[in-house]
């Protein structure tokens, strides 16, 4: 196997492992899934997907030089995103412990609304760009075509929107729809607290790059 396929190889084997790993994302595509149905949930995966294509990009460009250069810039983007997570979180918990009410159904998010959920929420972590940057650094060769980095993206990209789809899919079949259905509140709850935490974390490690 040419050795540039089996760098290709690398990248995909690691972003897949660190797909998986629970954060923000997997958090947003499961509370959207079971609350708000399987299409809106599609929409915040094609949302996240762009974020990853973006993320992807930008770390094989050199937004880490960028961010040496400029440290303010990325202290920005980590106090915005920070701030961004903590009131995405602090909304659910404040919907997770509402005084409870007559039985109405959870609003579905409109086509828009979801995409731009699952964007914003990806873009909210740069941190995303460095560990981007620190793959390409530890598995692309020196100076490699751009066609090579494009197609790194384009993997990430690709394995963002297989996993996160998969997971949607699993989360409105059936049996298990029904029973987060009924736990909706409990859903809000501790996707609220995960991701003031996140928030919480990204923002008190605004530190240089």
């Amino acid at each position: 196997m040419p050795p540039l396929m089996l760098t290709l190889g690398a990248i995909a084997a690691i972003w897949f492992a660190a797909t998986m790993t629970p954060g923000p994302d997997f958090l947003v595509t499961t509370r959207t899934a079971m609350l708000h149905g399987r299409d809106a949930a599609r929409r915040t995966v094609l949302g996240l997907a762009v974020g990853t294509a973006a993320w992807g990009l930008a770390g094989f460009f050199g937004i880490h030089a960028l961010f040496l250069a400029a440290p303010f810039l990325y202290l920005a983007l980590k106090l915005g995103g920070g701030t961004y997570l903590i009131y995405l979180g602090l909304r659910l918990l404040a919907s997770g412990f509402a005084r409870p009410g007559p039985d109405v159904p959870t609003p579905t998010l409109r086509g828009g609304s979801a995409f731009r959920l699952g964007l914003i929420t990806n873009l909210a972590n740069p941190k995303a760009a460095l560990f981007t940057t620190s793959l390409f650094a530890a598995t692309l060769p020196p100076s490699p075509p751009a066609w090579l980095g494009v197609a790194a993206a384009a993997i990430m990209t690709a394995i963002c929107l297989f996993w996160y789809s998969l997971v949607a899919q699993a989360l409105t079949t059936g049996r298990v729809a029904a029973l987060f259905a009924r736990a909706r509140r409990w859903i809000d709850r501790v996707a609220g607290a995960a991701f003031v935490g996140f928030g919480l974390e990204l923002a008190l490690d605004a530190r240089r790059p």
